[in-house]
């Protein structure tokens, strides 16, 4: 089936980091900052029930290795653990809400965004990160808050983005069929286990990353360029 032949894009599903944020951004802002604050959080915050919980849970999955030096180690590996992205999301939330942190998206990717959901397109994140951290980075950007151009927010609780049956669960959520659905991410492991859901893909190819273009899944610079491929509104036209 062709592109001309396929059904009309109905949904977008969003990775963040190096989709629609320069991955400079998460690594040379947000991760110091959460260093910096978590060894805080832990110690003023040790009786809050949703660190308590947290907490716990590092005991479960690192056991008798102290909180703080296990988290470190995760963010020295960037590991995908929840404990961790709760943690960071309850310590950047506060840096959002004292005016220390502010996301800086790429040009493209507002207009785009606005211009999708006022064309009637379901917008949606899926991110490593927290559902918490994600709002909070659309919900305090240089461009205003974005937020409400989202319909769903999802992160971990989904499984890991590179298994299939991740994305098979977000459809299920959203009640959305999946090949009326686009998602688009910089990593081509992410594609391909979106792709074996059914999903249709897109990578995108952020020359400020370095990101490599794969050769399975077709490539776009801009969301503006991905609007082109598949047939979306185009910001900026009539």
């Amino acid at each position: 089936m062709t592109q001309a032949t396929q059904p009309p894009v109905r949904a977008v599903l969003l990775d963040i980091e190096g989709t629609t944020i320069p991955v400079s951004f998460v690594h040379d802002t947000l991760f110091p900052y959460a260093r910096k604050a978590l060894p805080v959080l832990l110690r003023k915050q040790a009786d809050d029930p949703s660190v308590h919980a947290q907490v716990e849970e590092i005991a479960r999955l690192a056991p008798g290795v102290p909180p703080l030096r296990q988290l470190e180690t995760w963010m020295d590996a960037d590991a995908k653990v929840a404990p961790l992205k709760a943690l960071q999301g309850m310590v950047w939330a506060q840096g959002y809400a004292d005016g220390v942190l502010k996301a800086t998206l790429y040009p493209d990717v507002t207009p785009a965004l606005r211009c999708w959901a006022a064309a009637g397109l379901a917008l949606a994140v899926y991110s490593s990160g927290s559902v918490a951290a994600q709002k909070l980075i659309y919900g305090h950007t240089t461009d205003g808050d974005l937020s409400s151009v989202f319909v769903g927010f999802y992160d971990l609780q989904m499984g890991g983005k590179r298994d299939a049956q991740s994305y098979a669960r977000i459809l299920q959520d959203a009640q959305w069929q999946a090949g009326d659905v686009l998602f688009l991410s910089d990593v081509v492991a992410e594609l391909d286990a979106a792709a074996a859901a059914g999903l249709r893909t897109c990578q995108i190819v952020r020359p400020q990353d370095g990101t490599q273009p794969g050769t399975a899944h077709p490539v776009a610079a801009t969301l503006d360029e991905v609007a082109e491929r598949f047939g979306l509104p185009r910001a900026g036209q009539a």
